[in-house]
């Protein structure tokens, strides 16, 4: 593979930046991104929690798993017990790392970090201003039918399950 010859970043936001890589004949517009964690809560039973959330890009409100943003030096298992209590309301007594995936590599290099929830305990949302987060509980076949039927289009939660489900 040819060397990098030139890195511009033209945008810097508040999450991520945007950066623009010529290798030889070959610009790409690559977006950088601080990772992610993902969060599969498993309540008593058969059950887990979702989140629909409105996602600005594609305007319209998804079911998802509960997933957010590491903040800067933040360890991932960390950020996974904050963002399911901030988007649940549920306090885990136990997290354990499940595994890893690129969201989008061909243009980001955002990477999601797969945790499990267990020993759920209901404690009360902790939504930021900006965020309006409907949470439901579902069966593992009820959460498996909306994909089936196209309720869940979300990828991260599509993969994450997938993962979860292979080692369940």
């Amino acid at each position: 593979m040819p060397d990098v010859i030139t890195v511009h970043r033209p945008y810097q936001g508040r999450l991520l930046a945007v950066e623009v890589v010529s290798r030889g004949l070959i610009t790409r517009e690559v977006v950088r991104h601080p990772g992610a964690v993902l969060i599969v809560p498993q309540l008593d039973g058969d059950r887990l929690a979702l989140v629909r959330n409105y996602r600005v890009a594609v305007k319209q409100r998804l079911w998802e798993l509960p997933a957010g943003t590491l903040e800067p030096g933040e360890r991932p298992e960390i950020a996974a017990g904050r963002e399911l209590e901030e988007e649940t309301g549920y306090r885990a007594a136990v997290i354990d790392h499940l595994g890893d995936f690129y969201t989008s590599p061909g243009f980001c290099d955002e990477l999601m970090r797969v945790f499990t929830a267990e020993r759920l305990e209901f404690v009360g949302q902790r939504l930021e201003p900006h965020e309006d987060i409907e949470v439901g509980v579902v069966t593992v076949d009820e959460t498996m039918a909306m994909i089936d039927d196209g309720r869940i289009i979300d990828g991260k939660t599509i993969a994450a399950l997938y993962l979860w489900m292979r080692r369940r």
